[in-house]
């Protein structure tokens, strides 16, 4: 490939590219560079143009056009084909969903399929609304089923064995139906977090429940029996029914807490199946944007709409059209001729996937295009050039489809399509999604999908452990051109994840540069909404809540998702994940407890050496320094010794017997909740302010240090506090977690921290994934 384009990319991209994509030696050093990655996928799916007549130098011509798409930044292809096009393994589609068919052949036959698709890179989607419910008979054997639960912990389980290859962590989607008789049961299958870890778990809910949700809500909720259709009342364990309203409110506590499950909503899917000839879909990919029959595949691609904003000869900034549509024609070849040069991990996949030729070409980089056009996200210009663009990459997918059916043909299964009800000749039964962006829109140097950023300045982590600060480009050249920009200004929304509330900036700069947590939940929904009604099958999109937003206001989220024709709905409440540890660890204290000592209960000896984690407190009595002793086998906490810099003998000495009564209580297995519950609060004569609140007495500084290592620990794991991977001090301001007034959002510097596995960075919930905006690790 001779003159080919220069990519440009950041630092950070490089680091994303280094780490995940290019092709590195036995000694894991990369033997190629960015240019050489481009080059391999373009000419691999290029190599596609051969089977329909082109001639060499035409194929080189695509080739070349392929190439200057995704060097320039104007498209990426998903994480499979920039990982493995041109290579051995050569499987380039993201996602699959399996049918789990009611027999133990079936069930094992689908585990299996998802192994060889997971150890090639691929996560997987199923639906268990087929499986009989728990206690149902099973006629081989006389026995009783163990019912869907069980069998999806075996998914989970064999998920955690496979080894992707060391590119990507396996990822299911689970989903039951509302009516299914073990509803109530996959609705609490995540109420524990430490289970069912590689599973995103979705309730997939029909119109005709929603219409009895707001018809007749006391209604009780009638289930079926999947193995012979057989009606009845969903029962408690007392005996009482299960009403209608009882069911979603469940599904909306669990989702309020936890952030799961989902709502995919599954009839107004199947209303735009474009083939319910060939079957009914019962399931979506594992984030939820890809609604699949049994055994279909995610092929996608994203374009990055920010490279179609152009600057005219009067200075103002608009959207090009045309620019676009160039790019959407010229990406639906590209993916279609990734069906033909993809190797399927089983023959059953391979014949509907060239049977239906489904793509999914979806958008990338929207906050940016709204900044840089001085658009609010959260308003009705920003929710109708949403829809704009959408709709127009929708139509000209659709032109593109077309125009390739006119020179490939239509795909297989079109005779009894909803195309060919249409009288519309298509090459692909689908063509738009909008699909999780996480890696692809780093190396792009863009925002994810349709979400707002999760800031406007991130800490990017590089490998000798130095950070440096990178600011939104758009953001940093207003703020300069304005004569508002400082290195102060940076620190401050570096500290705060946004400018609301920074009165000095323009009010129109606050209005424009929002950020995901600045955004009203209803706004989420409204934007959602809009690219929905222009997109073939669906949209991965997570609706952010502030940690104090109550189950009112989930509930009210999954109503209007529903009104307003979204295909599903994934919420996530901030800080709510990390709290679960705590009240489980409550909720298993509260059982576990007996009030009746059966035994003399002595303490265990510990060994002379043990690891520690320290912690600064401020108290009334000065600066305290906390040692709490952990045991890192059991990663149960055994001692705790504290100093304090000055104080006097008095306080010294009441800290050193608090100290030892409270070692002595961990060393007979007593709680840490227990203790900073006790010490939790005390007053005295003397209290003190602090940037976390008032520290009222020596005993109340005390249980603020452990309750800061303990929220520490709950988050990012014993290991990496041992090892000192953790900013105790970023962990305390998200104990204190604060509502921003402004836009009915939160105060970024409130919220809760999720560590990234690799590199400790913040995650971000946004797309319905988790993503690491420091380093590019996406759990999707």
């Amino acid at each position: 490939m001779k003159g080919r384009q220069k990519v440009q990319i950041t630092s950070n991209a490089q680091a994303v590219l280094s780490a995940r994509y290019l092709s590195k030696d036995r000694e894991g050093n990369a033997i190629e560079t960015p240019e050489d990655l481009f080059a391999r996928v373009a000419s691999a799916i290029a190599a596609a143009e051969k089977n329909y007549g082109l001639s060499d130098s035409a194929v080189e011509t695509v080739r070349d056009e392929f190439y200057d798409m995704m060097a320039s930044g104007r498209f990426m292809p998903n994480s499979p084909t920039l990982m493995n096009a041109g290579r051995t393994m050569g499987m380039l589609s993201a996602c699959f969903v399996l049918p789990v068919e009611d027999s133990i052949d079936g069930i094992f036959r689908s585990v299996r399929h998802a192994a060889m698709i997971q150890k090639a890179g691929g996560g997987t989607g199923f639906s268990f609304s087929r499986l009989r419910p728990a206690g149902d008979l099973v006629a081989s054997s006389g026995g009783a089923t163990s019912g869907p639960i069980s069998f999806i912990k075996v998914f989970s389980e064999a998920t955690n064995a496979i080894q992707q290859g060391a590119f990507r962590r396996g990822a299911n989607m689970g989903i039951m139906r509302i009516d299914h008789p073990n509803i109530i049961e996959f609705i609490n299958a995540k109420e524990d977090l430490t289970k069912l870890t590689n599973f995103n778990l979705s309730v997939g809910v029909d119109d005709g429940f929603m219409k009895q949700l707001r018809e007749a809500p006391d209604a009780e909720h009638v289930v079926y029996n999947p193995r012979n259709g057989k009606p009845s009342k969903l029962r408690k364990e007392d005996g009482s029914c299960w009403r209608t309203v009882e069911v979603f409110d469940t599904i909306v506590n669990h989702a309020w807490k936890t952030g799961e499950p989902g709502m995919i909503f599954i009839d107004r899917i199947n209303a735009d199946n474009p083939t319910p000839h060939i079957g009914e879909i019962e399931a979506t990919n594992p984030c939820g944007e890809q609604p699949l029959l049994p055994y279909e595949s995610c092929n996608l691609g994203s374009i990055n709409l920010i490279k179609c904003v152009k600057k005219q000869a009067d200075g103002k900034k608009v959207f090009d059209y045309e620019a676009m549509s160039r790019t959407v024609h010229l990406a639906t070849r590209f993916l279609d001729d990734v069906i033909d040069m993809n190797k399927y991990p089983i023959p059953e996949i391979e014949e509907i996937a060239k049977g239906n030729r489904k793509i999914g070409l979806g958008v990338m980089g929207f906050a940016d295009v709204l900044y840089e056009l001085g658009v609010p996200y959260c308003s009705k210009e920003g929710v109708t050039l949403g829809g704009e663009i959408m709709k127009a990459v929708n139509d000209q997918s659709h032109l593109a489809s077309a125009k390739l059916a006119e020179e490939r043909g239509v795909f297989l299964n079109w005779e009894g399509s909803v195309w060919e009800q249409k009288g519309v000749r298509m090459r692909n039964a689908c063509t738009t999604t909008v699909a999780p962006t996480g890696t692809i829109s780093i190396i792009a140097n863009c925002s994810g999908g349709i979400e707002p950023l999760f800031s406007l300045v991130f800490f990017r982590n590089v490998l000798d452990g130095r950070k440096f600060t990178e600011v939104n480009q758009t953001f940093e050249t207003v703020a300069k051109e304005r004569g508002f920009y400082s290195e102060g200004l940076i620190r401050d929304v570096a500290e705060k994840g946004s400018v609301q509330g920074m009165v000095a900036l323009p009010e129109d700069v606050r209005k424009t540069f929002v950020t995901a947590r600045d955004i009203p939940p209803d706004w989420h929904i409204r934007m959602q909404a809009a690219f929905q009604k222009h997109c073939d099958s669906s949209i991965s999109k997570t609706i952010n809540f502030s940690n104090e937003a109550g189950e009112a206001d989930v509930r009210k989220i999954f109503l209007m998702a529903h009104e307003h024709g979204c295909k599903g709905v994934t919420v996530y409440r901030d800080g709510c994940r990390e709290n679960q540890p705590m009240s489980l660890s409550e909720k298993k204290i509260a059982k576990e407890a007996d009030p009746v000592l059966t035994a003399i209960v002595r303490p265990i000896a510990i060994p002379d050496v043990m690891p520690a984690v320290k912690v600064k407190q401020m108290t009334p009595f000065g600066n305290m320094h906390v040692k709490i002793v952990v045991d890192p086998q059991t990663e149960r906490e055994r001692e705790v010794f504290a100093q304090l810099g000055k104080g006097g003998d008095v306080a010294t000495s009441d800290l050193e017997a608090i100290c030892r009564i409270m070692s002595l209580y961990l060393r007979v297995n007593g709680s840490l909740d227990d203790i900073i519950t006790q010490l939790d609060g005390i007053g005295s004569s003397l209290s003190i302010p602090t940037k976390d609140g008032r520290v009222t007495s020596l005993a109340d500084g005390l249980a603020s240090a452990l309750k800061k290592y303990r929220k520490a620990k709950d988050i990012a794991g014993i290991e990496a506090l041992l090892l000192g991977r953790v900013d105790l001090n970023s962990v305390q301001k998200g104990i204190k977690s604060i509502r921003q007034a402004s836009h009915g959002g939160q105060s970024a510097s409130g919220a809760f921290k999720v560590k990234c596995p690799d590199c400790s960075g913040d995650i971000a919930f946004e797309e319905g994934c988790a993503v690491c905006h420091g380093c590019g690790y996406s759990r999707c």
